[in-house]
């Protein structure tokens, strides 16, 4: 079976190797994500090196995503590593003290965070576990009640659901990121903790300063703000990341598979690309089977028409990370064939409009019953509209660029082929054979034109 939704790996100390990521590839993997809050700049460098190499010796594009950390807050830390008593109601106090904190008071060491909260608003620390309410401000400090949570550590991180933080989106750790990422060409840039469509505009202008390269930008949604903004995020972005971890903390949970629906929904009608994250096959950190529910939450991707499922710790750190792309290659495989039994939903769900020439293109193939539609395409946007709309048949990109052909692992349902020899033929037999498909009726998209023709 061929699998139509795409699968983000991500690489760690399991899956760094060549011989590992040769297998990932071959199992289904289509993009490696490179994850900047750990290691160094040259040890990820290295990965990317590898990831290319590979990918080339395999004659298979595969797109490389540096993920930026992004502004993570925690605060400072305690008299000793003991864990610190709280009691439901007590006062405690952030402040921008340095002295080691007790079961009072602890550094919090962002003034940009001290200025930002305003009574009321929630600190929630420890991934949710702790939470408490901001009931007076002052310059240097936060006054601060327990509601949930009973014992407090050094260096817990913190998440504010009912905060605009001033602040820029770029760290200094990630400026320093990015300044030697851009030296290694990667095709996208993951921005962490978007807030508005500015922090997307920012990222695009500090790498356009620096590189001619196209790197494309991929927003994380992990705060509330970011939900708010979602159209003007997506429309300034080249992709979406729907990052459920944080964004199940800082929101309530029972609403994120509706807000990962709606984000979905959004990113089709405006043609950018979108990837589902977090824990989608957990079990597999230190387990050879998934769970019942993960392997519904990960054909549910498929059946919304995401364009990529992504792993975190299970290539990462997992017992298996070959075995996990296996697993997931499988599911989605299932699911995306399954999901072909309604041909016609992209007609329903798309608020596009009846003439977009895209939809045309679709329609002509459902309508056909083509087997392929093959795109010869130098930029990549002929071909992620006609993804965006969610044909029920292969989309074979080819390119004359690596890049661009990188670029297109994301979009499902896309093939994309690197060969500079038969997008100059406009070889659509050699095209259509790249792939095990039935031969019969194939639409032909080459700048602008729309053609269809029967291959025996």
């Amino acid at each position: 079976m061929i699998k139509f939704t795409k699968i983000t790996a991500s690489i760690g100390p399991k899956s760094d190797a060549r011989a590992v990521l040769t297998k990932m590839i071959q199992s289904g993997t289509n993009l490696f994500r490179i994850n900047f809050s750990h290691d160094t700049g040259d040890v990820q460098g290295k990965k990317i090196d590898t990831i290319r190499t590979v990918s080339r010796e395999l004659k298979t594009p595969v797109a490389v995503v540096v993920d930026l950390q992004g502004p993570k807050h925690r605060i400072g830390n305690f008299a000793t590593e003991d864990k610190y008593k709280l009691t439901i109601g007590q006062r405690f106090i952030f402040d921008s003290d340095e002295t080691p904190g007790d079961n009072t008071r602890v550094c919090l060491p962002h003034p940009d965070v001290i200025a930002s909260l305003h009574v009321g608003d929630r600190i929630l620390l420890n991934d949710g576990k702790i939470e408490m309410r901001v009931d007076r401000t002052e310059p240097t400090k936060i006054i601060a009640t327990v509601v949930r949570g009973n014992e407090i550590w050094s260096r817990r991180g913190f998440n504010l659901p009912d905060t605009f933080v001033d602040c820029n989106v770029l760290t200094e750790k990630d400026r320093a990121d990015l300044e030697y990422a851009i030296t290694k060409n990667p095709d996208y840039v993951a921005v962490s903790f978007v807030q508005t469509a500015d922090d997307i505009a920012y990222v695009r202008d500090f790498i356009t300063a620096r590189t001619a390269h196209k790197i494309k930008i991929i927003a994380k949604i992990e705060r509330p703000h970011a939900v708010h903004n979602i159209e003007d995020i997506v429309s300034a972005s080249d992709g979406i990341m729907i990052a459920r971890g944080d964004l199940a903390v800082e929101m309530p949970f029972e609403q994120v598979p509706a807000i990962s629906r709606h984000i979905i929904r959004v990113c089709r009608q405006m043609n950018k690309p979108v990837i589902v994250a977090t824990q989608m096959l957990a079990s597999l950190v230190d387990g050879e089977f998934p769970t019942r529910a993960e392997i519904s939450d990960v054909a549910n991707a498929a059946y919304l028409r995401a364009d990529s499922c992504m792993t975190s710790e299970e290539t990462t750190i997992g017992i298996n990370p070959v075995n996990t792309i296996q697993t997931m290659s499988r599911i989605l495989s299932y699911a995306d064939m399954d999901s072909i039994a309604n041909p016609n939903d992209w007609l329903r769900t798309e608020n596009v409009p009846e003439n977009n020439w895209s939809r045309s293109v679709a329609s002509m193939a459902y309508l056909n019953n083509a087997s392929a539609i093959v795109v010869f395409d130098r930029d990549g946007i002929a071909t992620t509209e006609i993804s965006c709309r969610r044909p029920d048949m292969p989309i074979i990109a080819v390119c004359d660029d690596e890049t661009i052909a990188n670029h297109l692992c994301l979009n499902r349902g896309v093939f994309p082929i690197f060969a500079p020899e038969i997008f100059g033929r406009r070889d659509t037999d050699a095209a259509v054979k790249t792939l095990k498909i039935k031969i019969g009726n194939v639409v032909i998209v080459d700048e602008g034109t729309i053609s269809l023709r029967e291959l025996n």
